[in-house]
């Protein structure tokens, strides 16, 4: 299972060959043929979906489910205040960049603000890939080195460079040369030691680099550690590991795909939590709720080391409709401060989730920020040995009770708790009923 949790941890591994072909089936055949292998299904039985609403997906027979695990659709499925700035704007105009619209100005003025102020720049892609491959470039040039250093299974995009600089695509992917890869700290396991174990072994692999004549261009982090296993540690844990990288001529990239736009609850941006005062952050599909949309930002004068020599085009990158999409996005979470929305919610989850700890001996430890959760399974609560078959098993069990979600961490045994933001206290109870019969039943 090791290193490549994302892609296969909670997958369809194909039906048995016994009785009649369903309609599933026979459209998983028809997928298989047309789109090759390279794609996973979630679950042995996968979900065929047809509909969203809030935090709420609907299948093809009509069951409803409670989605536990899709921060793309940040606000909600199918968010009208979304639909509606798309379909507006879609039928007025879309197009690229190189021509002159306000949406996009007005958009980064007010994205902007949120930022500190030395974080003065914006550009746009449309995939996280784009934005953390870019960041990269950015990072090389500004730097003139050209090392990387990320978590043991960080998942940063699916480009050449990000590929490359992401472990958690599995040993199939080699990492990049100038990759050198650090274990996130884990307090659950080491304690108030995790953050100054992680510096340390920062400055080990900045030598490393040094010694093989890369050079340290930036540390590219994911300030929830979301794939690692969702470690949100005591605010400021990485701040030291942020200080090695400069001290070593490096820069610090905060990829707020996940954590970002208010999701910790506790700031707006998760870089915040941790103090990292990053010199480049990336941006993605949940700044437009879904939409192929998504965005870097930085220090002006680090910016500028790139883009004053080197011309950047994504054609549609920033184009009105997705901009129309974004615009939408962040006026809703300020306007209904979800922030606050989900720093509360996620409080009363994340009570409710260690409450579970009492009677069901298979969890182990219960962490989070706002509503970003890691469940943790374990086998042995003294020895905290991962329960990996046991977390794939209790998967399953929710998906028959109605509740969607998935796994990570490097042994998959951390169930990963990141609904929309539509999420609200009223659907914390059929969650918790639903994965008390889940652990009751793996459990016996």
């Amino acid at each position: 299972m090791s290193g490549s949790s994302i892609m296969e941890a909670n997958s369809f591994r194909g039906f048995a060959a016994d009785g009649d072909e369903t309609d599933l089936q026979r459209l998983i055949g028809r997928r298989q043929r047309v789109l090759g292998g390279a794609y996973r299904l979630f679950y042995r039985e996968p979900v065929h979906l047809v509909r969203g609403e809030g935090a709420r997906l609907w299948d093809a027979e009509g069951r409803e489910y409670i989605d536990m695990y899709n921060n793309v659709a940040s606000l909600g499925h199918c968010h009208p205040a979304v639909v509606a700035a798309v379909t507006e704007q879609m039928s007025r105009l879309n197009t690229h960049t190189r021509y002159v619209h306000e949406t996009i100005v007005d958009y980064t003025e007010r994205l902007l603000e949120t930022f500190p102020a030395h974080i003065d720049r914006a550009m746009y892609m449309c995939t996280g890939s784009e934005a953390n491959d870019l960041a990269i470039r950015v990072a090389r040039q500004y730097t003139g080195h050209r090392g990387i250093i990320v978590t043991a299974e960080a998942y940063h995009g699916t480009s050449d460079l990000t590929s490359g600089a992401s472990p958690a695509l599995g040993s199939g992917q080699p990492l990049a040369p100038e990759v050198r890869t650090v274990a996130a700290p884990d307090t659950y396991r080491e304690g108030d030691a995790a953050g100054a174990r992680f510096a340390a072994d920062v400055r080990a692999a900045i030598a490393d680099l040094d010694e093989h004549g890369y050079g340290v261009a930036g540390l590219l982090v994911d300030s929830i550690l979301s794939s690692d296993g969702v470690l949100p540690g005591p605010r400021g844990m990485l701040s030291d590991a942020a200080a090695a990288v400069r001290a070593g001529g490096g820069v610090v990239i905060a990829d707020e795909v996940q954590p970002g736009f208010g999701r910790t609850g506790e700031t707006f941006w998760g870089f915040d939590r941790h103090r990292l005062d990053p010199e480049i952050v990336t941006l993605g599909k949940p700044m437009g709720n879904g939409m192929p949309v998504s965005g870097l930002v930085a220090r002006g004068d680090v910016l500028a080391a790139f883009s004053d020599h080197l011309p950047y085009f994504n054609t549609f990158g920033g184009n009105p409709v997705s901009m129309a999409a974004a615009s939408a996005v962040l006026r809703t979470l300020q306007e209904e401060r979800l922030m606050q929305h989900s720093a509360r919610v996620g409080e009363e989850l994340l009570e409710r989730l260690s409450m579970l700890a009492l009677t069901h001996p298979l969890v182990g430890d219960v962490r989070g920020a706002g509503l970003f959760i890691g469940f943790e399974l374990v086998s042995d609560r003294d020895t905290k040995e991962p329960a990996t078959v046991a977390a794939l098993r209790v998967l399953e069990e929710l998906r028959r009770r109605g509740v969607l979600t998935s796994v990570a961490g490097p042994h998959g045994n951390v169930l990963k708790l990141r609904p929309p933001l539509a999420f609200q206290s009223s659907d914390i109870d059929p969650v918790i009923d639903a994965l008390d019969e889940a652990l009751s039943v793996v459990e016996h």
